[in-house]
């Protein structure tokens, strides 16, 4: 286990709106209101097309293939993710959403286009002074979390 510590920031409460990218409008958010490091939750609707990743194709192969799944209706979501800056210091979020409709649900990362159906909302809280970057790992091929 590796760890950091960091202080209560700002809490910013966000409504995305119809049609908007979940990723790409949190990212854009957080370097407007320069934030580098966050916690988040989302809930509310995923549209049609939105596209999650699901895994790997094997889970240790040497080479990690992402699998990819797109809904093919509206969904119903609830997510929990971070945010932490790369090696160049932007904000990237890493997010899991469940998306459900009807008595079927599935699980992924958000990192592929997970669009707004009519609205979601955000609750996000800020964490100041951390010294946490996204870096990449050659193991992984991943931008592994260094607290």
């Amino acid at each position: 286990m590796k760890y950091s510590k960091a202080k209560p920031g700002r809490i910013f409460v966000i409504r995305l709106e119809d049609g908007e990218i979940l990723h790409e409008n949190i990212e854009a958010f957080a370097r407007k209101m320069k934030i580098k490091s966050a916690a988040l939750i989302v809930l509310g609707g995923a549209d049609k097309s939105s596209r999650l990743v699901v895994g790997p194709a094997k889970s240790r192969a040497k080479k990690i293939v992402p699998m990819e799944t797109v809904l093919d209706d509206a969904n119903e979501i609830a997510g929990v993710g971070t945010i932490f800056p790369d090696s160049k210091g932007m904000p990237v979020l890493h997010m899991h959403v469940a998306c459900g409709r009807k008595k079927s649900t599935v699980t992924g990362c958000v990192r592929r286009g997970v669009k707004v159906w009519h609205v979601m909302e955000v609750v996000l809280w800020e964490l100041a002074g951390s010294s946490a970057r996204r870096l990449l790992d050659p193991a992984t091929g991943f931008e592994l979390l260094q607290p």
